[in-house]
């Protein structure tokens, strides 16, 4: 295993051409950081799987490794087949595999793969080594989960069905990353657990998003955010401030690396990333 620490980028599938143009503009940018690999989000029940397919090879042709998510959560067999098959025919070697949240509409019928860890299996079976796979991981715990315990659970039986790699949800606090990691060691796992960073540009997006994935974001940046008020730079300067710690904090600790969720947009991993000191 490599000592080096490595940084990944995540982007989400463009819904427009503008959308497209400023995903290739941030992307032109970004490659200067030298990114390991690049992943690619896919829509709940995969409501942007074309997009997804698209960005892929958008991406892919500007010169990076592409790492394309992929959800089993309504989605036959026969259909993540037909999708492995052509990533690994256009030369995608990196997966990262996610169970994926159930549509609304469909009811209790979650398909054949009901977990990552089913997925996970699949990928292996069918493919062997071909391709490389990462797995989520939930430093604060998944938000559907009972309690710590089971969400190890989970995670663990992820690793067990062959996963290479994971990355984390976003999260504040490095305490609960370091945590995670020793007690997911204790359970015998030796993958490398890349934590996850979210940039924080704008407060009400950062709050949505937070609420809808569990993430909790600590009552003292809560309410430095609320008296910044509407000051976009006072709002900008603070989250670059909080994050570069975060993330230097947690390259000194010994995390593998970096993976930032980019948001489709350069300016905050370009005022964050080149400044750490990596091993």
């Amino acid at each position: 295993m490599s000592n080096k620490q490595t940084l990944s980028l995540e982007f989400f599938p463009p819904r427009d051409i503008a959308a497209q143009e400023k995903l290739v503009r941030t992307a032109k940018t970004l490659m200067g950081l030298n990114p390991a690999y690049v992943s690619m989000t896919f829509g709940a029940g995969g409501s942007t799987r074309a997009g997804t397919v698209d960005a892929v090879a958008l991406l892919q042709k500007l010169g990076f490794d592409v790492a394309p998510h992929l959800s089993c959560i309504g989605t036959a067999p026969a259909q993540l087949k037909e999708m492995l098959d052509n990533y690994r025919d256009q030369g995608i070697r990196r997966i990262v595999a996610l169970r994926g949240d159930l549509p609304s509409g469909m009811g209790g019928d979650a398909g054949e793969l009901r977990y990552a860890s089913d997925l996970v299996a699949f990928i292996r079976e069918n493919y062997g080594e071909q391709f490389h796979i990462e797995v989520a991981a939930y430093p604060e715990m998944h938000p559907q989960a009972t309690g710590f315990g089971d969400d190890l659970g989970h995670f663990v039986n992820k690793v067990n069905a062959g996963a290479h790699g994971a990355i984390t949800q976003y999260f504040f606090n490095p305490d609960s990353y370091f945590s995670f990691v020793e007690r997911a060691q204790a359970q015998g796992v030796t993958i490398p657990i890349t934590p996850g960073i979210m940039p924080i540009t704008n407060s009400s997006q950062l709050l949505r998003f937070s609420t809808m994935c569990g993430a909790e974001v600590p009552r003292w940046i809560r309410l430095r955010l609320a008296d910044f008020g509407d000051d976009r730079a006072s709002i900008r300067a603070f989250g670059i401030d909080v994050v570069a710690r975060l993330c230097q904090d947690l390259l000194d600790g010994g995390a593998p690396g970096i993976h930032m969720y980019t948001l489709n947009g350069a300016d905050a991993s370009m005022a964050i990333l080149p400044n750490l000191t990596w091993r």
